[in-house]
């Protein structure tokens, strides 16, 4: 179970505490088992901040805490400190990713399933679409509507998550295609083979939707797959 660790404090010297945490990071490189590292500031008292840094499990941050680096950087952090910094430990009983669920819902319910009223729901009007099979980008929902369609049409498929990783407005999956080839596709009659494909696609989210998608993915394999080449 994911661990997350919140700890208070106050300092007037950030930028030495930078410095510290920088040491540190650079200190224990291959031994720390930190997994992700956040510091905020108090907007209402600008001398008050709270990082949230996570590990794995509870075990992997009790082995944290046992490193001499950690205990060194620790000392150092309260000599930098208004007070003794303040701790609360967490297991993470839920953690969601508002934009990798809209991207999950496109591909699961809209591509997956072919429900083009998902395409409304999470991509922007002014939706802006880079394929590489393309000449160049596209714009509006009508380009998500009629490749969902024209996939769908030639293929039987399934899409495989094999990653993902969502950090700001973007969110980036790497999958794995599986298709039979069942109706015409780029000029080319039905083969009924069966084909497979790896890519990744990056979408970026604003103001809750899905603004923009870069598609990468290998279509001279799939390509040579169905003799083509």
């Amino acid at each position: 179970m994911t661990f997350v660790q919140i700890i208070d404090y106050k300092t007037s010297r950030q930028d030495d505490l930078n410095q510290l945490l920088d040491r540190y990071v650079s200190q224990s490189q291959g031994k720390r088992t930190v997994t992700h590292s956040i510091v905020g500031k108090d907007r209402e008292n600008e001398n008050h901040y709270v990082d949230v840094v996570e590990f794995p499990s509870y075990e992997e941050a009790m082995k944290n805490s046992h490193l001499p680096e950690t205990d060194k950087m620790f000392q150092e952090m309260v000599a930098l400190c208004e007070g003794m910094p303040t701790f609360t430990n967490l297991d993470v009983v839920r953690d969601e990713s508002i934009n990798k669920h809209m991207v999950n819902r496109l591909f699961d319910e809209c591509i997956m399933k072919g429900n083009l009223d998902i395409i409304e729901e999470v991509l922007a009007p002014r939706y802006i679409d880079h394929d590489m099979m393309k000449d160049g980008p596209a714009t509006g929902r009508d380009v998500m509507r009629n490749d969902v369609t024209t996939w769908r049409k030639a293929f039987d498929f399934s899409f495989t998550t094999d990653a993902q990783l969502a950090e700001g407005d973007y969110v980036t999956t790497v999958w794995s295609w599986t298709g039979t080839h069942k109706g015409e596709f780029q000029g080319i009659a039905p083969t009924g083979k069966k084909c497979t494909m790896t890519g990744t696609t990056t979408f970026r989210c604003e103001d809750g939707m899905i603004a923009e998608g870069w598609w990468h993915m290998d279509a001279m394999g799939l390509m040579r797959q169905l003799g083509a080449m």
